[in-house]
């Protein structure tokens, strides 16, 4: 974030995307009077609207724009005015057909939806920056303008185009990392392998789809070209706003949820004012609160501090299989723990349901049934809990506990041709962070190679198939000088090119972690084997498992049965000044539980607070102030230990708080 270039309103942001062009000119006013009763003020507007502020080519009709602003701004509701990027109209497909994305089957897609754009094309890049200047220029001193809002959802429906002009794109972008050294491509992508040795840069393409295994190399640089691609669409927008109003702060929604790995939010986090993120429940997640907390830790990581929650939903989505409706109190909740984990603002998609097109179905600040519902009674409720909570704003949460989160590893451990199908990133990152959550332990997200690690006691590596030589070295140090590391299974494999260092496994970590390992013995779907040693009775493990021998480290549990019985399952290793653990399976929730919270004691970690179970509990720290959020997740209410004044209610806690079942406190404890 640009500490020169930030949101100037006041408070919590508090509103939704708001696209009055869908409505006739007569509903706006009545608009305007909801927005105002719920509390609402931020809306991002334009979204969406490029077929009708550029009608052909270059013709530019911005009067409803005008008054849209204009009407925003009598009301005293700022505006994050969006590019219209995300959207192009008809008359540019028909004009440049070319421009349209095509798939890796060699289909080309269509218009008539959204994103239907190929991220090379010059075509495109052309035409989104007039449209962007356009706006700028008009825009830049406009009073109502409080925020840019770069494009939407960057790579949500096309991360990729495997076009010839994408070719022709990635074949610059490897000819700069590798220093146009074909030979070095050649090293680099292993390509002795299979005859795949290139004599000329032409013959290089996008990894198609091809009748066997791709090359895993070629995979993971079209990754990491695919986001750097889709980063210069963002930043070449960024730079004709930010030289059209230089003050004027800029951001683009990230996608930071579950289901979304497109991007790699580390590079892109500098290039940008403001962090904000779209965050929605997945219906079949039975704890989908741990996935707010990991996502709103993760966007405060990114962010190092305060960031915007620019979407979530009021009650169901549109685009699942079956879409659930939100529970009475469970949109609160989700706001509030989105505030707890360091937002500073709290919108949503959208401010009024819409009654044609594809998310007619998604719900909305103010939906179909009108204000006589419950979700505009909760909405209304929230305003109110926001404007209570105003002080909040600009504290964060401090942490000593942090995981590594790493792109480059999730894309690589989940290519074709491993050892095991079933291994997936994001799972077995929430698999360790879930017993954190549960007691209340603060947690940060950092890069593998992150230079500051020792401000924290306890640096947790759940999967980090893929490490640099400098990055599993800056682990190394941080060990030795004092630190406690835990390594998850399948963790130091590969190097940054996808190759397997040699010697024995787990590669990189082998020795910070005082073991080798000569095979692995990966498990079948439902297989299991049991544990012992130093582990809850009735210990099991899924998933994995390897043959493990002690080079420094000793044996905390052993595998109890199956082809590894004896050998070592989990080891503890004492390097330099700090301990390096490592967790070669995955145990059961209860003792992966029991183990985590081992190594955080002897790392001498505790919780933010105490709590009782079900109560989520975060800890945000001001300069005058702390503020304690207890959330219930429970549906029986609890009470905690606390003083200072519960701001939601303006109560005075002089030793317990009482959370209400299924709700939430907030508790300023004075410095």
């Amino acid at each position: 974030m640009n500490a020169e270039r930030h949101l100037r309103l006041p408070g919590i942001a508090y509103g939704g995307d708001y696209n009055p062009e869908q409505w006739p000119e007569e509903v706006w006013a009545e608009d305007m009077r909801l927005m105002r009763e719920a509390g609402v003020n931020m809306v991002s507007v334009g979204i969406f609207s490029w077929a009708l502020l550029e009608p052909a080519e270059g013709v530019y009709d911005f009067s409803r724009l005008d008054r849209i602003l204009a009407l925003l701004h009598e009301n005293g509701i700022a505006a994050d005015l969006a590019t219209p990027t995300a959207a192009p109209p008809a008359w540019f497909f028909r004009a440049h057909p070319d421009a349209l994305p095509v798939d890796k089957d060699g289909r080309t897609l269509s218009y008539g939806s959204r994103q239907t754009f190929c991220p090379s094309s010059p075509a495109y890049r052309r035409a989104s920056l007039r449209i962007t200047e356009a706006l700028a220029e008009r825009y830049a001193d406009h009073p109502a303008v409080a925020m840019w809002h770069v494009h939407n959802e960057y790579g949500c429906h096309t991360p990729a185009c495997y076009c010839d002009t994408s070719a022709a794109s990635f074949r610059n972008w490897l000819r700069a990392k590798y220093g146009d050294d074909l030979d070095a491509l050649n090293h680099a992508w292993g390509t002795t392998f299979w005859s795949q040795w290139y004599y000329d840069w032409d013959e290089i393409l996008p990894p198609r789809t091809t009748p066997a295994p791709p090359n895993p190399t070629h995979r993971l640089d079209w990754r990491r070209f695919c986001s750097d691609e889709l980063l210069s669409l963002c930043t070449a927008e960024r730079e004709v706003l930010r030289r059209a109003s230089p003050d004027l702060p800029a951001t683009t929604n990230f996608m930071v949820l579950r289901t979304f790995d497109a991007l790699d939010y580390w590079r892109w986090a500098p290039e940008l004012d403001i962090l904000s993120n779209d965050h929605y429940l997945m219906s079949d997640d039975p704890e989908a609160e741990i996935d707010i907390a990991l996502s709103g830790d993760l966007m405060r990581s990114l962010a190092d501090g305060p960031w915007l929650l620019m979407e979530h939903s009021t009650g169901a989505v549109n685009w699942q299989q079956v879409n659930r409706a939100k529970q009475p109190g469970e949109m609160r909740r989700n706001a509030l723990a989105h505030v707890a984990r360091g937002a500073d603002g709290v919108l949503f998609f959208q401010w009024r349901a819409a009654k044609a097109g594809a998310e007619q179905w998604h719900s909305a600040m103010l939906p179909h049934a009108g204000t006589d519902s419950q979700i505009w009674r909760d909405v209304v409720q929230l305003g109110r809990d926001l404007k209570a909570l105003a002080e909040v704003r600009d504290t964060t949460v401090s942490a000593e506990v942090a995981i590594v989160w790493d792109w480059d590893a999730r894309w690589a451990l989940e290519l074709p041709s491993q050892p095991s199908g079933e291994l997936r990133y994001q799972d077995l990152v929430r698999d360790w962070y879930t017993p954190l959550w549960r007691t209340g332990v603060a947690v940060d997200f950092v890069r593998p190679d992150d230079p500051g690690l020792d401000r924290y006691r306890l640096v947790l590596v759940p999967s980090l198939y893929l490490v640099t030589e400098a990055a599993a070295a800056n682990l190394s140090r941080f060990t030795e000088g004092g630190g406690t590391l835990a390594v998850g299974f399948h963790s130091g494999m590969v190097d940054e090119n996808g190759h397997v260092y040699l010697g024995g496994y787990p590669g990189a970590f082998r020795d910070v972690l005082g073991v080798v390992t000569d095979e692995l013995f990966p498990l079948l779907p439902g297989e299991t084997t049991g544990l012992t040693g130093d582990v809850p009775a009735g210990a099991t493990a899924d998933l994995w498992s390897e043959r493990i021998r002690l080079t420094g480290a000793q044996a905390v549990a052993s595998h109890a049965d199956g082809p590894l019985a004896s050998h070592p399952a989990v080891t503890r290793h004492q390097h330099g000044d700090g301990t390096a653990w490592y967790l070669a399976t995955h145990p059961d929730p209860h003792t992966l539980a029991d183990l985590l919270h081992r190594i955080r004691r002897e790392a001498g970690v505790t919780p933010a607070h105490e709590a009782p179970a079900g109560i989520e509990i975060v800890r945000r720290r001001g300069t005058e102030a702390d503020y304690l959020f207890l959330i219930d997740h429970t549906g029986k209410g609890a009470e905690a230990p606390a003083k200072g004044v519960e701001l939601l209610t303006g109560a005075p806690v002089t030793g317990t708080v009482t959370v209400p079942p299924g709700g939430v406190a907030v508790v300023r404890e004075s410095r």
